[in-house]
């Protein structure tokens, strides 16, 4: 290995540790992903012909560029599926849409809560994503849960439900959705060979979380929201409906015209923006509060921060998946774990907790072909241990998974806390559901 290439792995290594000591250092974690964003890139230009070849000395600084720009396209479609999420998200809210389903999931029982908005996050990851779902369930839960140090529970364990339900949807996570696409897996032998095992997943780990939550709930101090008042209960509930099924249909729409899902996220964001603009646009009593609820005061209130982070911890993985480290990590493990499958998902598990598990789960759709039959064919242990694995892994960092980040981003949930309290807990859902797919695999199916 290269000095320039050790250097970008060190400085990704270091950035890593300064975000995991957040709460020690308390640098924000966006300028330290920045930061190592920039560093990293501006390391590979120093020698880019170590990892870049094929390419004319005088021609080097363009395909640099070229790189970087293809890396920043595919960086964009997620931050902009985030931000159209999170829009969506804030407009229902701040009109009055959740106000029903709060009213649902609404009781005084702590552990009657966490049971319900772990279903309820398990099932919906698998409709829409576990990046949307954890957006939804996170301001559903600030609506329900006054007291932080049950929020920090609450939404820990809505992290781990979101990304436990979408290991087993073809469209519930983007590196089963890439799998699926790939050839290596069916919708019918993910769903029912990985549905079991993503419930163990999730419900080990709640079983653990309820013994922390005791006693009766603290609801939020009700205040009335003038503006939500302007909106009429059939209103609120359009709102609701088209918010929440634009959603829905972003998977939908990428399958019917095959264009990004970020482009049927902004698709969803414009027919709420007509919406709630002809709402207030025919009322009569049009005061400054009613103002800001619309979409272009609601766009301010977007967590850049979380933004920020997204960007620059995508486009440091991006320069690592370049000097072809994350495929150099991926031939070592099958070389070590002589070849054993559960060995091998169950490490990538673990290091997509990590790093990011879509490069992840692409070095290794490149490095292993589909075989006619056996382990590696099409539904083989491989494969569906791997969507398993790589979705399901991402829970025992809060970094280590979309859901995880944006839940970090709305309710402050430091690092070193998430380790602390979850780490462990996730990691022995993740085990179980591990064992759960091997015992279905070997005496059931």
């Amino acid at each position: 290995m290269s000095t320039i290439a050790i250097a970008i792995i060190l400085a990704f290594v270091l950035g890593y540790a300064a975000i995991a000591l957040e709460s020690f250092t308390r640098v924000n974690k966006a300028a330290i992903a920045l930061l190592m964003f920039v560093i990293c890139w501006t390391l590979f230009a120093i020698a880019p012909e170590e990892f870049v070849t094929g390419v004319a000395p005088g021609q080097m600084m363009t395909a640099i560029n070229n790189i970087i720009q293809h890396h920043l396209g595919d960086t964009a479609t997620t931050l902009f599926f985030l931000m159209g999420a999170m829009t969506i998200v804030e407009v229902v809210d701040q009109n009055g849409g959740f106000n029903f389903v709060r009213d649902l999931l609404r009781t005084t029982s702590k552990r009657t809560l966490m049971w319900r908005i772990a279903i309820l996050a398990f099932v919906l990851s698998a409709i829409l994503d576990n990046l949307t779902t954890s957006i939804v369930m996170v301001m559903l839960l600030r609506k329900l849960v006054r007291e932080q140090k049950d929020r920090l529970i609450y939404a820990s364990l809505i992290v781990i439900a979101a990304n436990s339900g979408g290991a087993f949807s073809p469209i519930g996570d983007v590196t089963t959705i890439m799998l699926w696409n790939g050839g290596m897996v069916t919708a019918t032998g993910v769903i029912t060979e990985l549905f079991l095992p993503s419930l163990v997943s999730m419900v080990i780990p709640a079983l653990i979380l309820q013994r922390r939550l005791r006693g009766q709930l603290v609801m939020p101090e009700g205040k009335v929201d003038a503006v939500a008042d302007e909106l009429t209960t059939r209103e609120k509930r359009i709102v609701f409906f088209l918010g929440v099924g634009g959603l829905i249909f972003v998977p939908i729409f990428h399958g019917l015209t095959g264009l990004p899902p970020f482009v049927g996220m902004l698709l969803a964001l414009g027919m709420v923006w007509l919406t709630t603009e002809l709402f207030y646009g025919n009322k009569r009593n049009r005061n400054k509060e009613g103002i800001k609820k619309r979409v272009s005061r609601l766009l301010g209130r977007i967590d850049m921060s979380t933004i920020m982070f997204f960007l620059g911890i995508l486009m440091a993985v991006a320069c690592l998946q370049e000097i072809h480290v994350l495929t150099a990590m991926g031939q070592w493990l099958n070389e070590v774990s002589g070849g054993n499958h559960y060995l091998v998902t169950g490490i990538i598990g673990v290091l997509s907790s990590i790093v990011d598990n879509v490069p992840l789960v692409a070095g290794c759709m490149g490095m292993y072909p589909i075989a006619p039959t056996g382990d590696m064919a099409v539904d083989g242990i491989f494969w569906q241990l791997l969507a398993y694995c790589a979705g399901v892994g991402g829970s025992m960092l809060i970094i280590g998974s979309a859901a995880g980040v944006v839940a970090m981003g709305i309710e402050r949930i430091t690092f070193g806390w998430y380790m602390r309290n979850i780490t462990l807990v996730a990691f022995v859902g993740y085990l179980a559901g591990i064992v759960t797919y091997w015992v279905l695999d070997s005496f059931v199916l």
